[in-house]
């Protein structure tokens, strides 16, 4: 019967292998070889200005009067010394101090407020860059970034937000393997040495920035913008210009390497430095890959979509045997953005060698291949390297689709103008399907609006314009040009029915949205690194890039070679050993397991098992089936106390430091783990509402952010006269009701409390946003319009915050977290309430319990007071967002902790002034139907037109029914007291 399964498994395998080898061999064959003419970008850019007041793009501004008067100040220096400024605000924290490596006074600078201003004396008239030596303080994982004015202004909006890199290499190489042999993910440790960097931007050009200036005094300032550093001097110097390939080879000594052919090669994975934790390494498994994983997970390439934002740059070091001219390959993947090439500045020994490697192409591929750095005949471009170590660099440019972007982000901004102006002459006030507009009216709209056609057929023009320099750019029709042809036909449509757009005005938004999506596309730079190769010209390696039938032999091999692999990682499992359960990645849980092994086990000689569980279901059926861990991690909010009310979760308030262990924890969270007394679990992570708002928007319309739900209603009309709403999703609903200080059950928890007269009138203050403030139903994805700025404000969880940071780019520097609107006490504060929960399960709160059938519940508790403690939550939410940034924040439970993580200073403010206000919900038998019927009452009142009163009292009701079923059948007695005792006071933070 065995044998009969093996033959039936082969031969499976061996029908999916022939199929999968038949697909690579037909997408081995396609191609396109069209040529498309190159433009250039003056069509692209035309029409573009800076906003009334604003200073203008860096592109706009080096082709303006003002910098085309003046040359490059060859020969020219200014430098000025940190500890030598001239005055300063008083937030930003200075700290004058003797540096034992710079032998020399610096400055501290220890926050990322205010300003530092310092005179400067240029020597004369011209264009020069500006070098910072620093050292960045320890403050998270983000760049430094200051502002950076010149005699008081910024002289073009990209000096309003300069970067200085933090740069980061692996703490252990060859990286550590788990128990069946897998690498794990290192931890990346600062390079906090000194260094020199000139202001630049990769977004706008492969140089750095320029910035003119005369002869005579001038006013330095840098403004607080992110991070704290250390400063030794400023320097002002005259730009290096690349020399072209021609030039560069003439100024070096003629002739050839001689002797016997050379290479070396550098496995991309072993690099020197990255200027970003979220550069990733890869696992790759496929035929020459470099290490074979041999069907382990090996990290064996850099790079990916980790590897796309402009500025981002990763460097190597080679030894060369001898001085003399070397060749460059790459080993690289570059199929993440279809036709389109990505582009990276190359630099050897931190500088440009010749022109050609600024913003160089690399193609678009299909598979990994080797392909050497060359020009466009293929011809490999020479390297002169003296013999000894070298640096190699590649950053991240974007340069080259700069002009399109910025073109693009105009085009939407004057589409939000064009809705707007039309709103504004129909009386369109309404978003969304309600809208206040008389769809059988017969417009003139030329008459109300004269300029709108002419400007309409401007922007179809550009957009053509457009897709016309992207072909020429990639030499590809890409799937970018496509989406940007559809948007210019849907703009096309609007023009020859002029007179009908007030009936079509949200085709303005449409196209807005299509446009700031494919901005992404169009800038990502995406590319993956197997390995670099060195080599002098006539050397020929003879490394291998995988065809079609080496990738099925491989494949067949990986298959058969699976029947083998060690799977099991129980290799701890016995009698004597505490196992844990975690719902998590597997970047997270290698990362607790090398934590356990590396603190808690050699502290307390508890040898502890760590196992991922793929769902919470997992732990019921394990419940039921008697195969159970000791400590479940990572479960949602509401299954201690499900588990609890069924007597599966251990009671941990008996055992011994319980009350410092609830300490490190907000007591409004805590009662979500609260049922009949008694505590059943722990909070890990939490995730509570926040307010966004576009800062950008709100200064345009001369608004405030509002801190109540008065000041909401006080710029609705302002808002809505402009096309822009407020988003208030209908989940949110324990917020109006706690902030007016009603709850949902009884005290005894066995009945619902709905239909109070605190109740009544937070459900009727939360329906009426919708009915009398028409405010939009249902927004299904907030982010999008936030970002696109129909929306400019609104309540979500602070996962928000996430996706903005990673996301969003280009309304960097625009937006702010602040606190919940709340409601006004008659002492002055303003209660902010909110219930702890996500509105997605991607950063829902987790926690953690103990199963009350385990026989080792004395060392549980020893673990669970371990990983809650301060130490280990602070090591361990910094240790796993240097895996790859902020898309990996632990947003821990623990306080304490919690003020470790690397958020900026403004915004850890507003989290904490939140986080006073956290009262969490109960869970008592039947709790799943209250949102449920709250819901039903939502839409009976905002829909139906029901009375408020009477449709709470008709939800309460059901509820009341669900609630004694479901205490009949888990056993509750009359007499228990399953309610949470009232929490009206806000949390006071604990001082150390």
């Amino acid at each position: 019967m065995r044998r009969k399964t093996t033959r039936t498994l082969v031969f499976v395998g061996g029908i999916v292998l022939l199929g999968a080898a038949f697909s690579l061999l037909w997408r081995s064959g396609s191609g396109e070889t069209e040529a498309y003419p190159v433009f250039g970008a003056e069509k692209v850019l035309s029409g573009i200005g800076a906003s009334e007041g604003a200073p203008a793009p860096y592109i706009q501004w080096i082709a303006s009067a003002e910098y085309e008067a003046l040359k490059p100040a060859e020969g020219a220096e200014a430098i000025v010394m940190a500890t030598d400024y001239v005055s300063a605000a008083p937030e930003a924290q200075l700290d004058r101090r003797s540096d034992q490596a710079k032998g020399a006074d610096v400055l501290d600078w220890s926050n990322s407020r205010g300003w530092v201003e310092w005179r400067v004396e240029v020597p004369r008239d011209g264009i020069y860059e500006l070098e910072l030596i620093y050292a960045p303080l320890k403050a998270g994982f983000s760049s430094v970034v200051r502002g950076i004015q010149i005699d008081g202004a910024y002289p073009f909006a990209e000096a309003e937000r300069v970067s200085f890199d933090r740069l980061w290499r692996d703490s252990v190489y060859p990286y550590e393997r788990n128990a069946i042999g897998n690498e794990i993910r290192p931890v990346q440790d600062e390079l906090a040495d000194w260094r020199a960097e000139k202001a630049a931007n990769y977004v706008v050009s492969s140089e750095p920035l320029r910035w003119t200036l005369t002869a005579g005094a001038h006013t330095l300032r840098l403004v607080g913008g992110q991070g704290p550093l250390s400063l030794h001097s400023i320097r002002l110097v005259a730009p290096r210009q690349a020399p072209a390939y021609e030039d560069y080879l003439k100024g070096r000594p003629s002739g050839t390497n001689g002797g016997e052919p050379w290479h070396g090669i550098v496995e991309a994975e072993r690099y020197a430095f990255k200027s970003s934790v979220t550069i990733q390494l890869q696992s790759k498994s496929e035929p020459y890959i470099s290490p074979d994983p041999k069907g382990k997970i090996v990290y064996n390439a850099i790079g990916g979509t980790s590897w796309t934002k402009p500025g981002e740059r990763v460097g190597w070091e080679i030894a060369v045997p001898k001085s003399g001219y070397y060749a460059i390959d790459a080993k690289y993947y570059q199929g993440f953005n279809g036709k389109s090439s990505a582009y990276r500045t190359v630099l050897i020994d931190g500088e440009v060698p010749f022109r050609e490697m600024q913003s160089y192409r690399f193609a678009p591929n299909k598979a990994f291949e080797i392909a050497p750095i060359a020009a466009e005949d293929g011809k490999p471009y020479l390297f002169y390297l003296e013999e000894g170590k070298h640096l190699i660099e590649m950053v991240v440019d974007t340069s080259a689709v700069r002009p399109v972007t910025e073109s693009l982000l105009d085009i939407g901004d004057r589409l939000l103008r064009m809705e707007r102006d039309v709103r504004a002459i129909t009386g369109n006030y309404g978003y969304g399907s309600d809208q206040n507009v008389d769809t059988a009216r017969t417009w003139d709209l030329r008459k109300f609006d004269p300029g709108l056609e002419a400007e309409l057929q401007a922007l179809i023009d550009r957009l053509l314009h457009i897709c016309e320099y992207l072909n020429g750019l990639n030499q590809a029709n890409t799937d970018s040009v496509t989406a940007l042809l559809v948007n210019a036909d849907r703009l096309q449509k609007l023009l020859d029915r002029f007179n009908d757009i007030p009936n079509r005005v949200t085709e303005f938004g449409t196209v807005r949205t299509s446009l700031n999506t494919w901005i992404q596309t169009i800038e990502s730079q995406a590319m993956e690194l197997d390995y670099l190769i060195v080599r002098t010209p006539d050397a020929d390696p003879g490394l291998k890039v995988p065809g079609s039938w080496s990738k099925v032999r491989y494949s067949t091999a990986d298959f058969f070679r699976s029947f083998f692999q060690e799977y099991d990682t129980n290799v701890r499992d016995d009698d004597d050993t505490l196992t844990v359960w975690v719902q998590r990645g597997k970047d997270y849980v290698d990362l607790l397991d090398l934590m356990v092994q590396q603190d808690f086990t050699p502290k307390t000689g508890i040898r502890v098992n760590i196992n991922l569980m793929p769902n919470t279901n997992v732990l019921l059926l394990g419940n039921v089936a008697g195969d159970q861990p000791d400590v479940a991690l990572g479960v949602p909010l509401e299954t201690p106390v499900d588990f609890a009310m069924r007597g599966a979760a251990e009671d941990l308030s008996g055992y011994p430091g319980f009350e410092e262990v609830f300490g490190r924890f907000n007591p409004g969270l805590m009662r979500s783990y609260q049922y009949n007394g008694s505590f059943y679990g722990l909070p890990e992570t939490q995730n509570y509402y926040m307010m966004f708002y576009r800062t950008d928007i709100f200064e345009d319309l001369g608004l405030e952010p509002p801190d109540t739900w008065d000041d909401v209603a006080r710029i609705l009309p302002t808002l809505q006269e402009n096309g822009l709403t407020f988003n208030l999703p209908k989940k949110n609903f324990h917020i109006p009701f706690y902030q007016h200080g009603a709850e949902f059950y009884e005290e005894d928890g066995l009945r619902p409390d709905l239909t109070s007269e605190e109740g009544v009138a937070a459900f009727k203050q939360w329906t009426d946003w919708y009915r009398k403030y028409n405010l939009p139903k249902d927004i299904p994805v907030f982010i999008h319009h936030f970002r696109n700025g129909d929306i400019p404000i609104g309540v979500a969880d602070f996962d928000m915050y996430v996706q903005l940071v990673v996301g969003a780019p280009e309304i960097e520097g625009k937006w702010k977290m602040i606190p919940l609107p709340g409601v006004k006490q008659p002492d002055g504060t303003v209660a902010r309430w909110s219930h702890n929960e996500s509105m997605v399960r991607i950063q829902e709160p987790s926690s953690l319990l103990m199963l009350n059938k385990s026989e080792r519940k004395d060392e549980a508790w020893r673990f669970i007071d371990w990983w809650t403690s301060d130490e280990v939550q602070s090591r361990f939410s910094n240790d796993i967002e240097s895996f790859a940034g902020i898309a990996y924040r632990w947003n821990t439970a623990n306080l304490a902790a919690m003020q470790t993580i690397p958020w900026p200073e403004e915004d850890l403010a507003a989290l904490n002034e939140q986080d006073r206000w956290v009262k969490n919900m109960p869970y008592v038998p039947g709790y799943y139907y209250l949102a449920r019927e709250i819901e039903f009452a939502w839409n009976n009142t905002v829909v139906g037109g029901m009375p408020a009163r009477e449709a709470l009292e008709k939800s309460e009701m059901s509820l009341a029914r669900e609630m004694m079923r479901k205490q009949e059948e888990l056993g509750a007695s009359s007499m228990d007291r399953l309610a949470v005792p009232p929490y009206d006071k806000p949390y006071e933070r604990r001082t150390p």
